[in-house]
């Protein structure tokens, strides 16, 4: 006779999932990760430690440590855990510092980022991304976020300066209300794209001046308000 499962039951399909998604964790560092000369003890620890399943829609679940972009709707994504874990490396952010993570999405890098830093400001303009993202965030008792909503183009100026600003989308060009928010000596991570390819650039901003360096290749969709209205060059 089919119903709700005995209270054991129950019990033991939770723990059988929670050990599925634990191994789906450990595989993703093993190979997504590492191999991407990702070494960083701070950057592996959170990354098999923050429960990614947990920070995305129950539909995308199974779907949550695949090598590749997950599709949020409206020109979202979630990006894949290669790019953002080497964004971080690049970044190499300190315990110390405080960090912008614009277009936190439902909160799975701004978890990640909060087990290296000593604060992060997570910003989202989407409502109702961002009230899933504050109830996860807590639930994942990272009490060193704080969930801010607003469009991603104007940053969170009432929270800064900023030591890190990580931007988990694509853009053309950064808007300069982000850079303004930056703070001079800090550093910020944005994938720029260009067609069909992308590229990582991290930023070091020096006398109100933000010079950018090539770190690595990637791809996502230009976020709104991050569209081209003048030629960005390195």
């Amino acid at each position: 006779m089919y119903g709700t499962p005995a209270p054991e039951e129950s019990e033991r399909i939770s723990l059988v999932e929670m050990t599925d998604f634990t191994a789906r964790r450990t595989m993703m560092v093993d190979t997504q990760v590492r191999p991407s000369d990702v070494t960083k003890f701070p950057i592996i620890d959170a990354m098999l430690t923050v429960q990614r399943e947990d920070f995305v829609p129950t539909a995308l679940r199974e779907a949550a440590y695949m090598g590749e972009n997950l599709d949020l709707g409206a020109g979202r994504v979630m990006l894949e855990p290669r790019t953002l874990a080497k964004m971080l490396d690049a970044l190499d952010i300190n315990t110390d510092e405080l960090v912008l993570d614009v277009g936190a999405g439902y909160g799975y890098s701004s978890a990640v980022i909060a087990r290296m830093a000593e604060a992060v400001v997570a910003l989202e303009e989407d409502e109702s991304m961002a009230t899933d993202a504050q109830d996860a965030l807590m639930q994942a008792g990272a009490d060193n976020v704080v969930t801010h909503t607003g469009p991603l183009a104007q940053g969170a100026p009432d929270h800064g300066p900023y030591d890190v600003i990580v931007v988990q989308g694509g853009v053309s060009e950064v808007p300069q209300a982000l850079l303004d928010q930056l703070k001079d000596g800090g550093r910020i991570a944005a994938l720029f794209v260009e067609g069909a390819l992308g590229e990582v650039c991290i930023g070091y901003k020096s006398d109100n001046h933000v010079t950018w360096r090539r770190a690595f290749n990637a791809g996502a969709p230009v976020m709104n308000g991050f569209e081209r209205h003048s030629t960005f060059q390195l």
